[in-house]
């Protein structure tokens, strides 16, 4: 294998950080097939458990020795680039043939004639790939027209879970997209070594009806952060540490000061669930299945919510729902305490570091509402996935999936310098520690494309922001330990769609009782509505499910 010069970290392109509404909301509504039509209830056809048979065998891979190891599928940290980059795959694996790729983009669409960036890393896989790239807003909207009609599928597809179309498990998947159990189940992944890297959790999201259909795009397994701007406390005096909601509460009123134009928090719904609890769908209470709206858990975390906003210390802003601009009012200084997701945490440090050498955030450490020890819900290990089309042509598929070999090249990797930051003295110049500086033509060509086919496990390596890849690897590790798995964790189901407007009731309440415009009395209400219009059958379809695991 052979060495190269030193390694950028990547600084191009936000991982993981698409999707700020990670976390127990996205967990409770990243379940396929949902979509409003009658009918009565339906029975159990998915085959739950995940056979080990289906799944590739994890064969790791260490290019660099990480300075803070993961512990219980944290992120493992680097505070320090590599001094030589490895090629991972020394040959080309295409025959230079051009394979149609489709993909989502939240960002400005990079043009494709002449892209240096396109270029150098087809140079690499030896295959051209050609980009079908939508804006990710509208991306549900292009997929169902595309899988509507199957002939005009392209060759490689990424689908977010959270636009798989109503039956995409039960109808679309079998038959739109290749089976990939013979190319990649047990050993047969070993002839693919990046893509044997990728951990087991994140295969096991990507098995529809007993085989295996995607190819994943690893995650975190925790999501979310609640986070206080340790800079501006610090100026008055404040250490904070919270071990409980009265404890938060307290620290709100404490630092609470509208009339300097600061107040303590943004609505911090999201963060609060996580501390007491919320499970994302389902939790197991003596052997029966009980929905996170009947739980003890989400009633209280609504009163805690509305307690917070009842104590005037929510940003009036917030409180008109304004939600957009919280980062922003946190990062300014009117606000004090934010709930975003953990990609968040670099991006404010890359967005305020330039103007604001002082400019800190930190994270709370995971903390339980009504006290004792937390329980953090762990995510699946992925949520995006790529789909190869189904084809006669065996050769297509497994040049596509040499290509995915490439695109998953692991951290330290020539293959992953150039994929993430493009090539040097063209997308970027090496500065301090290596860490690369982008040059205007970055902006203009590289855009997160071709790792949303096919990427690596996590890893966090970004040491141009001094302390921040020992806090954040120190924090994620520390929070592994109270990870559970919720019910069913990693299979993929197919939910009735005539269950699909269960939910929305719950989420008016979330925005309205804290508000004061609805109370507890009218969630209790509520619960009692979803159970007669659909719960009940809801539970019965999914104890089914965990009966056969």
């Amino acid at each position: 294998m052979s060495t190269h010069r030193p390694a950028p970290a990547r600084i191009v392109l936000n991982r993981r950080t698409l999707f700020g509404a990670a976390g127990v909301g996205l967990s409770a509504l990243a379940v396929p097939g949902l979509s409003a039509c009658g009918g009565g209830t339906a029975a159990p056809t998915e085959q739950v458990a995940v056979s080990t048979e289906v799944l590739p065998r994890h064969i790791p891979i260490t290019i660099a020795e990480p300075d803070i190891p993961g512990v219980n599928g944290s992120v493992p940290g680097y505070t320090s680039l590599p001094t030589e980059l490895v090629r991972s795959v020394t040959t080309p694996p295409g025959d230079g043939r051009t394979i149609r790729a489709m993909t989502p983009l939240w960002g400005t669409i990079p043009p494709a004639d002449g892209n240096q960036y396109y270029e150098a890393v087809n140079e690499m896989i030896g295959n051209t790939i050609e980009f079908q790239i939508t804006d990710g807003n509208v991306y549900a909207d292009k997929l169902a027209t595309v899988l509507a009609s199957p002939r005009d599928v392209p060759d490689w597809v990424q689908i977010p879970q959270w636009n798989f179309p109503s039956r995409f498990g039960s109808e679309i998947v079998g038959n739109v997209f290749a089976d990939l159990t013979p190319y990649l189940a047990g050993d047969a992944v070993s002839k693919y070594p990046n893509l044997a890297n990728i951990p087991t959790d994140a295969w096991r999201s990507c098995v529809f009806n007993g085989k295996l259909y995607g190819i994943p795009y690893p995650d975190t397994p925790i999501r979310d952060a609640l986070y206080y701007r340790d800079d501006l406390l610090a100026e008055r005096g404040i250490d904070p540490q919270v071990g409980s909601a009265e404890e938060l509460l307290a620290l709100a009123k404490e630092i609470n000061d509208p009339g300097a134009n600061r107040w303590a928090a943004e609505d911090l719904w999201s963060a609060i669930a996580i501390a007491f609890g919320v499970p994302p769908k389902w939790k197991v209470v003596d052997g029966r299945l009980v929905h996170r709206v009947e739980t003890e858990e989400y009633r209280a975390a609504l009163d805690f919510n509305r307690q917070m906003f009842e104590a005037g210390v929510v940003h009036p802003d917030a409180v008109a729902a304004q939600e957009s601009e919280a980062k922003a009012r946190f990062q300014s200084g009117r606000s004090l305490l934010l709930a975003d997701g953990v990609g968040g945490w670099h991006e404010a440090l890359r967005d305020n570091l330039a103007n604001n050498p002082d400019y800190s955030q930190k994270a709370f450490a995971p903390f339980a509402g009504q006290g004792g020890q937390p329980i953090l819900w762990r995510g699946p290990g992925a949520s995006m996935f790529s789909f190869v089309k189904q084809t006669d042509d065996t050769s297509m598929i497994e040049q596509i999936l040499a290509s995915a070999n490439v695109l998953a090249a692991p951290f330290g990797t020539e293959e992953f310098s150039v994929i993430n930051n493009g090539v040097e003295g063209v997308h970027y110049t090496p500065g301090p520690g290596g860490v690369p500086q982008p040059t205007e033509l970055a902006a203009v060509e590289l855009q997160p494309t071709y790792i949303f086919l096919a990427d690596p496990p996590v890893v966090e390596a970004k040491v141009q922001y001094p302390g921040f890849v020992e806090e954040y690897c120190s924090w994620m590790a520390d929070a592994a330990q109270y990870l559970q798995e919720p019910p069913l964790y990693g299979v993929q189901i197919t939910e009735p769609p005539q269950y699909a407007s269960l939910a929305q009731p719950f989420e008016d309440l979330e925005a309205d009782i804290p508000r004061g415009r609805k109370s507890l009395d009218d969630l209790d209400a509520a619960v009692e509505n979803w159970r007669s219009s659909g719960g009940e059958e809801l539970r019965a379809f999914y104890q089914g499910l965990l009966d056969q695991q």
